[in-house]
């Protein structure tokens, strides 16, 4: 089929995809669908959205078909086509296509308006997208380019710009708004050109000419390039600094505008590039001179005027935010200001700039502060309250703070008059900022009366900010106290209904109870009701859910084993949060997944619903995530809740992850997956042995081939020396099974395997595991094998070494005693500044009486055995066995052994 006829067909599917008719729609898009991957159906669709005189939505529809290969969405056809060029400029330009950027170029000096703005926005798109490549070779080619047509750059700008002029003033409006369309084109293809076209942008004079003519780009230019800035950095002050803090800026500047200022000077005032070093000599030539221009900037009188204008003028509540005070009291309580907001908005933006100043010019600033703060004459100003919050840490040693909240602001916390909620929620704000900078204990009592009457205030935004002055200070751990600040907690949570405003309150009833403990004990009920009904309306506010799995890990933790009465709504929740099947896992997982290990670390007994939560853990483990570590400590938890019914339901579907994970996670990954298998065998040896035992034969090998990294080898020799001490007729087993894998006889392997284990001993540095590496070879004693004889000098060498250290002398009988041993439990009485012990906690105690590393002395167990090889060998036997061990190493043996 020829082009015009081939043009006819798809022009006539185009038409007919563009009917309101499905009838007719649906054949249309399936027929265009398969012409595709047609040769020449691209060039028919150029040919069509190229002809003016089709219908406009066919076109449309020609050039989104044109585009699909390209996988862009554009919302107009001349913008689409310059994507789309640029699409392919970043594959094949400067190399397959040089002609490109000089065609271009040609272009945009063309005379009809049209044609040329379509060349700039062809031109804009295909420098940001060669811009946007990171490889080295990409880079370097793109500041060949811009290096290039800099110069063309900057004059095309230079031209638009004053064309843009001379309409402005000519009273042209559509003449000037045309033109400004292309001066703005031309203006982002410079910013590209000047922030990524150049390693060394200071040294291009044309580059400096063209950043000093656009004071709109500079914190671009600033935050890449500090150095090359040096030069401007007067002129950025004087302007900047004019224009918002003098009557130059009085009814001309807009709040973006003075945003942009503020964080100019500010990226000047706190840029570590222009701090010279300690010892001055050590400092580059730039640095010195932008820290010479700072301190001649900067003088006594101008930050006296940017610090009063800050407090007096910047840090006033606008009418628009006193509204939003009236209006939505919660919005305002809870306005964004950490993270990146200070870029953007003007109350952190100025908030930012007094920290930084005063930071950087303390000696002079304070002065200045404590003079305002001395003018008060008795008055409250909210603004210099502000400023003294701010400003605390650096001015720790100048404010008696303690004399000012004594004689002043307790005092302005008692008026209850309506308009002085602004100095109320001010004041509280502040003591909260002094916190943790310089308020004496015996002051906290009084504080705490103070938050309890605030926490009752009329005003919903004073109790938003008293709440969070409440986390911040230490609570004393009165029964009266903690009911009633709880009591009001918890009715702000149930008052307040934006959900950001919920989770500050969340938070703050999270510290609270992690803080006090157990003693919230008596006063959650009220909570633990009304958390399933706030979970169920925060359906749609993952963030919330997030809160609350925040507070119900710290409520888990204070209830201990009473959480069990909260497991018809806990369950379900870890169950929701920890299924990677859900699409709320991706915001609850990691919370999610630490309430699961609270839960379990304090439940009493298992339950089947508790048991069948561990069915996600297979999906959570295919992650690979950096929640891993988490997801081993619940694998850990549920082996010491319980061992038997877990691993009869899990440990084959387990195992198979665990060997999934071996392949594709790092050493230090498969030491933390080897530790697990350990503690499963350690709580239970027959059945643990027995589930894990595909992973063994790894372990095994790893011991004999010498792995070389020591925490490795240790943690290898820790699970074989377990399954060794405590399964001897699974060891042999596994060694039968590996002699027949290494084609050796089964004695010559186990002499291998000792051989490195008594050469490798210096990898463990755990007392606990040079023990349980000294049982478990001392386990294979007595014996009348030959080869195990042969080891029995390194076998007491390591013992020895374990004696040493595992064994205290008293000082009163002059004998030897095992330090490890533990004998009984006792749960300790715990204090009020001490946590309880968790119900995990008791039952790895109770594990330990034992466990052989804790219930078996090594001084009496190295006895016996010797004892025992004495009486299998006879006398003589056994001396001449001895006598292959150095006599240093006897003696210290006999020295450990006396009087047994």
């Amino acid at each position: 089929m020829d082009i015009q006829s081939a043009s006819t067909v798809v022009l006539q599917a185009l038409t007919q995809a563009t009917s309101q008719d499905t009838a007719v729609l649906k054949p249309a898009e399936e027929q265009l669908r398969q012409w595709e991957t047609q040769p020449g159906f691209y060039s028919v669709l150029l040919n069509i959205f190229n002809n003016h005189m089709l219908d406009v939505n066919v076109r449309w529809l020609a050039v989104l078909y044109f585009k699909n290969g390209i996988d862009q969405m554009i919302t107009d056809i001349a913008t689409q086509i310059a994507v789309l060029i640029a699409k392919v400029a970043r594959l094949d330009c400067p190399r397959q296509w040089p002609e490109l950027i000089p065609i271009l170029l040609e272009s945009v000096k063309v005379q009809d308006g049209l044609q040329q703005h379509r060349a700039l926005l062809t031109f804009y798109h295909v420098t940001k997208t060669l811009a946007s490549k990171r490889l080295a070779a990409d880079k370097k080619l793109f500041q060949d380019l811009a290096s290039g047509i800099y110069s063309f750059a900057c004059s095309l700008w230079n031209h638009h710009t004053e064309t843009f002029l001379q309409k402005v003033c000519a009273g042209d409006q559509e003449a000037a708004l045309s033109s400004l369309e292309r001066t703005l084109l031309s203006l982002k293809v410079l910013r590209k050109l000047t922030v990524q076209g150049f390693i060394e942008p200071h040294h291009n004079m044309e580059v400096m000419v063209s950043v000093n003519k656009i004071l709109n780009k500079l914190l671009d230019f600033l935050e890449c390039h500090p150095y090359p800035f040096i030069p401007l950095i007067q002129r950025s002050l004087e302007f900047a600094v004019s224009y918002v803090f003098t009557e130059a800026g009085e009814g001309v500047v807009f709040e973006r505008f003075i945003v942009q200022c503020m964080n100019l000077i500010k990226m000047i005032v706190k840029n570590d590039s222009y701090k010279p070093a300690k010892n001055i000599e050590d400092s580059k030539p730039e640095i010195l001179e932008a820290h010479q221009i700072k301190t001649a900037f900067f003088t006594h009188p101008t930050l006296t005027e940017i610090g009063k204008r800050l407090v007096s003028q910047y840090f006033l509540l606008t009418e628009e935010e006193i509204t939003m005070w009236e209006e939505d009291p919660e919005s305002f309580a809870v306005e964004e200001t950490g993270g990146d907001s200070w870029k953007y908005s003007l109350r952190p933006c100025t908030e930012v700039l007094f920290l930084d100043i005063f930071h950087n010019y303390s000696q002079t600033l304070t002065p200045v502060l404590l003079e305002m703060v001395q003018n008060l004459q008795g008055g409250s100003f909210a603004e210099l309250y502000n400023a003294v919050g701010l400003a605390a840490y650096e001015l720790f040693d100048s404010v008696d703070f303690h004399s000012w909240f004594k004689n002043q602001l307790l005092a302005e916390l008692q008026v209850t008059h309506n308009r002085y909620k602004l100095i109320r929620r001010r004041v509280i704000w502040l003591i909260g900022q002094w916190i943790s900078v310089k308020f004496e204990s015996d002051l906290r009592p009084l504080l705490y009366e103070v938050i309890l009457n605030l926490m009752q205030d009329l005003d919903l935004v004073v109790r938003i900010e008293t709440a969070t002055t409440l986390k911040l200070n230490i609570l004393q751990r009165s029964y009266t106290m903690t009911k009633s600040i709880f009591g009001l907690l918890f009715h702000l949570l149930r008052q307040v209904t934006e959900c950001d405003t919920k989770m500050q309150v969340l938070h703050v009833i999270s510290c609270v109870i992690e803080r006090v403990s157990i003693q919230i004990r008596p006063y959650v009920g009220c909570l633990v009701q009304y958390l399933p009904l706030l979970w169920r309306q925060s359906e749609d506010h993952n963030m919330l859910r997030c809160a609350i799995l925040t507070t119900l890990i710290h409520l888990v933790q204070g209830l201990g084993a009473e959480s069990k009465n909260l497991y018809p709504f806990l369950l379900p929740v870890i169950q929701l949060s920890t299924d990677v099947a859900q699409p709320p896992h991706v915001y609850l997982l990691e919370d999610g997944l630490e309430l699961w290990l609270v839960t379990l670390e304090n439940s009493s007994a298992i339950t089947p619903e508790l048991l069948r939560i561990f069915q996600n853990m297979s999906a959570l483990l295919e992650l690979s995530s950096e929640n891993l570590r988490t997801c081993f400590q619940i694998i850990n938890a549920y082996t010491y809740l319980s061992a038997s019914e877990f691993l009869q339901n899990y440990a084959e579907a387990l195992c198979k992850s665990f060997c999934d994970l071996m392949k594709d996670i790092t050493m230090e990954g498969q030491v933390q997956v080897l530790k697990v298998v350990e503690i499963v065998i350690k709580v239970s040896p027959v059945l643990g042995s027995h589930m894990f035992k595909p992973l063994l034969p790894a372990v095994f090998r790893g011991i004999v081939d010498g792995e070389r990294f020591p925490v490795v080898m240790s943690t290898y020799l820790g699970v074989i020396g377990r399954v060794l001490l405590q399964n001897s007729g699974f060891f042999s087993s596994l060694l039968t099974q590996m002699a027949v894998e290494c084609r050796q006889e089964a004695d010559q392997l186990l002499g291998n395997v000792i051989e490195m284990w008594v050469d490798r001993m210096d990898n463990i540095t755990q007392p606990e595991r040079r023990k349980l590496s000294s049982l478990a070879l001392l386990s294979l004693l007595p014996t009348e094998n030959g080869v195990i004889q042969d080891k029995f000098c390194g076998i007491i060498n390591i013992c020895v070494e374990a004696l040493h250290d595992v064994m205290t002398e008293d000082p009163d009988t002059a004998t030897f005693k095992d330090c490890m041993l533990m004998t009984h439990f006792e749960e300790p009485k715990v204090t009020e500044d001490e946590e309880p012990l968790t119900e995990q906690d008791k039952r790895k105690k109770l594990l330990a009486l034992e466990d052989p590393v804790y219930s078996v002395s090594l001084q009496l167990y190295v006895y016996e055995k010797l004892k025992a090889q004495q009486m299998l060998m006879g006398e003589q036997g056994f001396q001449t066995l001895m006598e292959t061990v150095d006599t240093e190493i006897v003696r210290q043996l006999q020295e450990f052994l006396k009087g047994l």
